[in-house]
C-alpha cells in the first residue's frame, strides 16, 4: 500500500481562525485594488495606468513634435513593460486623456476617432494614433531623467518604471479624477489651470492664507464641457472636507427661430442647449427629453433636434404656442439631466494610505512633492555640475603646461605610466588624467582653449545659482513661483463652467450673440445683467395706486391705504422707481430686442405686507411675449409732447414720437430696426430742444442737443443714425438727460467716481467723437456707468460678486475736467462695479 501524505506535515500548520484569515486576506486584496489600480497619488494626480501610459510614451520618443504612432503599438509596450493586465483596460484610459470632452487638459493628442460626448465608442486602437500633448511633454516628463523621483521593478524584474512622475502642476486638480476602489471611490472635479497657479502662489507666499482668500483665487471647479454651478454651498463642503455635492447646470438660451413652410414665415420660440453638465451623455439626453414629451409628462414642446456639429453644441427645443419658457426649463432642470449633482469626493493616496483631503491640504502636498522634486534635480544638477567643471578644469592645466604634457606622453611606455606621472608633475587627479588622455589634438588649439575656459566661467556661475537654490528655500521657491507663472502663461486658459453665485442674476440675462471675445475680467463685469435704472418720471394725476419697481427686476404694486412701498425688502434689495396709476391702465415695456409690449395692471401681483414674498412678479415673468429678452424700460402713459430716444450698443441713435405707440396690440411692435448683433442700450424720454449725454467704456462723454437738425424724428421702421464712433473694443455704457444746471456722475469698475458739471463737456454734432472726461488710474479700469446727479440721493454700486455699496452723492466732489477721479468705494481684487443708481432721498 502506498504511503499515505503526511498533511499536516511536521508540526508547521498554524491555526488561525477563519474570519480572520477572510479579514486579512480579503484587506490585502483590498489595498491591492486600492494602490496598484482605483486611487491616484496626491503627488502626481495619476492612476497607475495612466502613469504607465504616459512613461511608456516617453520612452518611445512621442514628443509633441514627433508623428503620430499607432495607439496599437502604445497599448503593447505598456503591456509587455509595466501593466499586465486587459489590453482594452489601457486602451480605454488612453483614449480618456485624449478626450477633450473628458479631461480639462489633454495629456495626449489623437489622431483619428476617439469618441463624443453622444457616447459614441472609440475607433479600434489600430486605426487611431497618438503622442504626448504639450503639457504633458513639459510639465510632467521633461525632468524624468534628472533623478527627480524613485523608480521601482517592474512587475518580472526586467524594467524599471517611475514611482510618481515628477510633474510641475498638481495634475489630480487640473484634470480631476474617478475611480471605484473597494469600500471607497473618489471623484475629484477638474479646474482651472490659472486659477490653482494663483493658488499655489498665494500659498507659498503666505502659507497661513485664509480659506476665504484661498476660495476667491480657486472659485470652483471648472469642467471640460462647460455648464453652470448654481449655487457655491457644494463647493464649500468640498473645498473644506473634500466631500460635497455641487449643483451642475447646462446652459440654454431663448431664441426666435424663423421657420418657412410652404411659402410661409412662421415665427417659433425655441430653447436652444449650447452646453450640458459634465459627463452627461448628449444622445441620452434628447431621448431622455423625447420620451418624457411622448409620455406626456413634459408638455409644450413641439419639436426637439440635434444641430450640433464642429463649431460647437446646439440641441434646439421648439415650444408650442403661449408656453412659459422658464416653466418649460425649471422641468427640464427637475426631470432631466440639464441639471444634476456632482459628487465631488477628494480621496487620494497620501504615502500610499487613502485619505480624504481638503483643497488646501492637496495643494499643500503637491507643493512639499515639487519642492522634494526640484531639490532632487538642483542637487543632481550641481553634482554633475561640479564634475565636468572639475574635467574642465584638468584640460586647462593641461593645456597650460602643454610642453611638460607633451614631454610626460613622449617618455611614457603605456597610459598607466602616464597617468601617474600626470597625477605626480601636474597635480591632476585620476579622473582628469583619463579626461586628459582622451583629449583629441584640436583641444590644444587657441579657439578650443577659449571655449573651455568660457564653459569653465559659466558652470561655476550655475554652480553658485544652485547652490544658492539649495541652501536659502526663500530662493527655491521664488524660483518654483517663476515656473508656475511660466506654464500658466503657455497652458493657461479661460473658465469654462459659470459660477452663478458670482455674479448677479447671470442667469436672466445671458451673454448677447456675437459680442466680441473679451478679457476675462470683462466677462466677469459684462454678463452681469442691466437691470433697472431709477427714473425722474413722476405722473401726477389722481392716485389710485403705486405701482414699484426694485433694482433686483421685482414688480408690485399697493393700495395708497397700504403701508409705504419702499419699506419693502427682499434682502439688500430696494425700490427704485415709483409710479402713480390709475384705474385699468397698462405698462409699456421695451426689450433690448427693441419691441414694445403692453402689460394690463391686472397681471401684476398685488403686495400685501401680511403676504409672502413670493408674490411679488419678476419683469420677465410680466412681459412673457417676448421672455427671451431682457427688459431695457418701462413706462406708463407719457405726456404727448416727449419724444423716446433709443440707443445701441453700436452706438446707433434713434428719436421716435411717442404717438408712434398709440393702438399698440398685445403682439406689440418694433421700434427700431437692429442690425446683426446689435441690441438696445438705453431707452429715455427727451423734449424738444433738450440734451442728451452718451457716456463710453473709455470715458468719452458726447453731449448732443435733441432737434430736428441733430436727432430728427423718425418712423418705427426706421434704423437710425451713428449717434458717436465707436472705437475698437469700446462699448456704449449709457446714457443720461441732462440740463445745464445739473451735474453729471460718472463711476468706474474699479471704483473711482467724478462728478462734473454738465458744461464741462462740449456740445457736438452727431457722430462726432465727443470729450474726454475722466483719467483713469489703472490701465484696466473702464467705466461703469453714467447718471444725472440729484440732490440729497444716494448712490448705489453693485458688484459682479453680489455686493452693494452706498455712497452719499454730496460726499463725492465736484470736479473739473482735468482733474483725476476719486475713490469712492474699497473693492476686493476680484470684485468689479457692474453697475450704478441712484436711490431717492424718500425711498
Amino acid at each position: 500500500m502506498a504511503k499515505q501524505l503526511n498533511l499536516l506535515g511536521n508540526g508547521q500548520i498554524i491555526p488561525t481562525a477563519l474570519h480572520t484569515e477572510m479579514e486579512r486576506s480579503y484587506l490585502e486584496y483590498a489595498m491591492s485594488v486600492i494602490v496598484g489600480r482605483a486611487l491616484p497619488d496626491v503627488r502626481d494626480g495619476l492612476k497607475p495606468v495612466h502613469r504607465r501610459i504616459l512613461y511608456a510614451m516617453h520612452e518611445l520618443g512621442l514628443t509633441p513634435d514627433r508623428p503620430y504612432r499607432k495607439c496599437a503599438r502604445v497599448v503593447g509596450d505598456v503591456l509587455g513593460k509595466y501593466h499586465p493586465h486587459g489590453d482594452q483596460s489601457v486602451y480605454d484610459a488612453l483614449v480618456r486623456m485624449v478626450q477633450s470632452f473628458s479631461t480639462r487638459y489633454p495629456l495626449l493628442a489623437g489622431h483619428g476617432n476617439f469618441g463624443s460626448v453622444d457616447n459614441d465608442p472609440p475607433a479600434a486602437m489600430r486605426y487611431t494614433e497618438t503622442r504626448l500633448a504639450a503639457i504633458a511633454h513639459e510639465g510632467m516628463l521633461s525632468e524624468i531623467d534628472g533623478a527627480t523621483v524613485d523608480f521601482s521593478s517592474n512587475f518580472d524584474n526586467s524594467q524599471q518604471e517611475p514611482v510618481v512622475l515628477p510633474v510641475q502642476l498638481p495634475i489630480l486638480l487640473l484634470n480631476g479624477c474617478g475611480g471605484i476602489a473597494v469600500g471607497m471611490a473618489t471623484n475629484v472635479p477638474p479646474h482651472n489651470l490659472g486659477e490653482v497657479v494663483d493658488g499655489l502662489i498665494a500659498l507659498i507666499d503666505k502659507p497661513d492664507l485664509s480659506d476665504e482668500k484661498l476660495w476667491n483665487l480657486i472659485p470652483g471647479p471648472d469642467f471640460p464641457t462647460g455648464g453652470e454651478i448654481v449655487e457655491t454651498k457644494g463647493i464649500t463642503e468640498a473645498y473644506s472636507m473634500g466631500r460635497g455635492s455641487i449643483k451642475l447646470r447646462g446652459i440654454a438660451k431663448v431664441e426666435k427661430l424663423i421657420l418657412r413652410q410652404k411659402k410661409r414665415r412662421k415665427e417659433r420660440t425655441a430653447i436652444i442647449v449650447t452646453e450640458l453638465p459634465y459627463q452627461v451623455n448628449k444622445a441620452a439626453w434628447i431621448e431622455k427629453v423625447a420620451d418624457l414629451v411622448n409620455d406626456g409628462r413634459l408638455e409644450g414642446i413641439s419639436d426637439i433636434r440635434d444641430e450640433s456639429d464642429r463649431t460647437g453644441m446646439r440641441v434646439v427645443i421648439e415650444l408650442k404656442k403661449d408656453v412659459m419658457t422658464q416653466d418649460i426649463l425649471q422641468k427640464l432642470y427637475r426631470q432631466t439631466a440639464l441639471q444634476h449633482n456632482f459628487g465631488a469626493i477628494m480621496l487620494a493616496l497620501v504615502d500610499n494610505t487613502p485619505l480624504q483631503l481638503s483643497l488646501r491640504e492637496i495643494l499643500n502636498q503637491f507643493l512639499e512633492f515639487r519642492e522634494l522634486t526640484l531639490r532632487r534635480q538642483y542637487g543632481q544638477e550641481l553634482s554633475d555640475c561640479q564634475q565636468r567643471l572639475h574635467l574642465v578644469a584638468g584640460l586647462l592645466l593641461a593645456l597650460d603646461n602643454l610642453d611638460q604634457l607633451v614631454d610626460i606622453l613622449r617618455n611614457a611606455p603605456d597610459g598607466s605610466t602616464a597617468k601617474i606621472r600626470m597625477s605626480e608633475d601636474l597635480g591632476v587627479s585620476e579622473t582628469q588624467a583619463d579626461s586628459i588622455l582622451g583629449m583629441p589634438m584640436r583641444r590644444i588649439t587657441g579657439l578650443e582653449k577659449e571655449k573651455l575656459a568660457a564653459e569653465q566661467a559659466e558652470l561655476q556661475q550655475r554652480i553658485d545659482e544652485l547652490e544658492t537654490l539649495l541652501g536659502d528655500r526663500h530662493e527655491l521657491m521664488k524660483s518654483l513661483k517663476k515656473e508656475l507663472r511660466s506654464l500658466k502663461r503657455k497652458y493657461g486658459d479661460e473658465r469654462r463652467t459659470r459660477i452663478a453665485d458670482r455674479v448677479v442674476l447671470e442667469e436672466a440675462k445671458p451673454q448677447k450673440k456675437g459680442k466680441k471675445k473679451l478679457k476675462k475680467e470683462e466677462q466677469e463685469v459684462t454678463s452681469s445683467p442691466k437691470t433697472l435704472q431709477p427714473s425722474v418720471l413722476k405722473i401726477t394725476k389722481e392716485a389710485q395706486a403705486t405701482i414699484n419697481f426694485t433694482h433686483e427686476g421685482h414688480i408690485y404694486w399697493q393700495n395708497p391705504n397700504d403701508q409705504t412701498p419702499s419699506s419693502w425688502k427682499k434682502g439688500e434689495d430696494f425700490v427704485v422707481r415709483q409710479e402713480i396709476i390709475g384705474d385699468r391702465e397698462t405698462i409699456i415695456f421695451i426689450t433690448d430686442s427693441g419691441k414694445a409690449y403692453p402689460v394690463a395692471i391686472e397681471e401684476i401681483p398685488h403686495y400685501l405686507e401680511n403676504q409672502t414674498q413670493t408674490t411679488i412678479g419678476l419683469l420677465s415673468q410680466a412681459a412673457q411675449r417676448d421672455a427671451n429678452k431682457t427688459i431695457e424700460h418701462f413706462f406708463l402713459d407719457p405726456e404727448e409732447k416727449r419724444d423716446l430716444i433709443l440707443l445701441t450698443t453700436k452706438g446707433v441713435i434713434k428719436r421716435l414720437a411717442i404717438a408712434e405707440l398709440n393702438n399698440l396690440g398685445n403682439r406689440g411692435f418694433v421700434l427700431i430696426k437692429l442690425k446683426e448683433q446689435d441690441h438696445l442700450q438705453y431707452v429715455g424720454f427727451n423734449q424738444e430742444d433738450g440734451e442728451i449725454a452718451i457716456a463710453t467704456s473709455t470715458g468719452r462723454i458726447l453731449r448732443l442737443p435733441v432737434n430736428e437738425q441733430n436727432i430728427p424724428t423718425m418712423g418705427r421702421n426706421a434704423q437710425g443714425n451713428q449717434g458717436i464712433k465707436l472705437r475698437l473694443e469700446e462699448t456704449i455704457v449709457g446714457c443720461a438727460n441732462v440740463t445745464d444746471n445739473k451735474n453729471i456722475l460718472l463711476v468706474t469698475r474699479l471704483g473711482y467716481s467724478k462728478q462734473f458739471p454738465v458744461n464741462t463737456a462740449r456740445l457736438c454734432k452727431r457722430g462726432d467723437l465727443g470729450t474726454y472726461i475722466i483719467p483713469f488710474a489703472n490701465k484696466q479700469d473702464y467705466l461703469a456707468g453714467i447718471l444725472l446727479a440729484q440732490p440729497e440721493s444716494e448712490v448705489i454700486l453693485t458688484t459682479n460678486t453680489g455686493k452693494q455699496l452706498v455712497q452719499e452723492l454730496e460726499k463725492i466732489e465736484i470736479l473739473g475736467k482735468d482733474r483725476k477721479p476719486q475713490k469712492i468705494a474699497k473693492l476686493d481684487a476680484k470684485d468689479a462695479i457692474v453697475n450704478i443708481y441712484l436711490k431717492p432721498a424718500q425711498s
